[in-house]
C-alpha cells in the first residue's frame, strides 16, 4: 500500500496546470471550496494540499483530509475565470454550503458552456473507503470545527471565516447522524 501523501502527490501530477477553475472535494465527492488559478490549477492545488501558503488551510478553512477529489476546468482566456469561478461557487453552494469565506453571486447560466471537469481522486480508494467510517470521520470534523472556533476567537473575528464554520458545523451534524445510525 502506497502512503497517502506519496499517492496524493503523484495524483497531483495529473492535474492539468493551465489556467482556471477548480472544486476540491471531499469524501463523497462533494465539492467543498471553489478556486481559480492564473498561475494553473496543478500549482495552487499542490498548495492547497500541501498547506504551502494556502489562506484556507492557514484559517483552517478546510481539512485537507477531507479532500478525495478534484475538478478542474481550464481555460485558456484568463477574462473567463471570473464567471466560471462566480458560476461554479453560486450552483455548488446551493447544494451544500461551501467552505470558501467569500460569497459569489452568478448572474449568468454558464452550465450549458462548461465542458466536463477533469477529475483527479488525490488519495488512494482503498483509503478514501477507510475515512468514510463515522468512527473515523466525525471525530476529525469535531476536531476541524474546534480549530476553527478557535481560530476566530483567538486570531481573526471575520465573517468569512464564520461562514465556514456554518458550513463545518452542517458536516458535522450530518456525520453524528451517521455515526448514530
Amino acid at each position: 500500500m502506497i502512503d497517502p501523501k506519496t499517492y496524493r502527490a503523484r495524483a497531483i501530477r495529473d492535474l492539468t496546470d493551465r489556467i482556471g477553475v477548480y472544486a476540491l472535494c471531499d469524501l463523497d465527492g462533494v465539492p467543498i471550496y471553489v478556486g481559480q488559478s492564473v498561475d494553473g490549477i496543478r500549482s495552487r492545488v499542490r498548495r492547497h494540499l500541501t498547506s504551502a501558503r494556502s489562506d484556507i488551510i492557514a484559517n483552517r478553512m478546510i481539512d485537507v483530509w477531507e479532500i478525495a477529489y478534484v475538478k478542474a476546468w481550464p481555460v485558456t482566456d484568463a477574462a473567463l475565470i471570473p464567471g466560471i469561478e462566480a458560476f461554479l461557487f453560486a450552483t455548488f453552494d446551493a447544494q451544500h454550503q461551501l467552505m470558501n469565506g467569500r460569497a459569489m453571486v452568478s448572474a449568468v447560466d454558464l452550465s450549458a458552456d462548461l465542458p466536463d471537469p477533469q477529475i483527479v481522486q488525490v488519495i488512494a480508494e482503498d483509503e478514501r473507503r477507510d475515512r468514510l467510517r463515522p468512527a473515523q470521520r466525525l471525530p476529525r470534523q469535531i476536531a476541524q470545527y474546534l480549530s476553527l472556533v478557535d481560530y476566530i476567537q483567538t486570531v481573526k473575528d471575520e465573517r468569512h471565516l464564520k461562514r465556514s464554520l456554518q458550513a463545518h458545523f452542517d458536516r458535522l451534524i450530518a456525520y453524528h447522524e451517521t455515526f448514530l445510525s
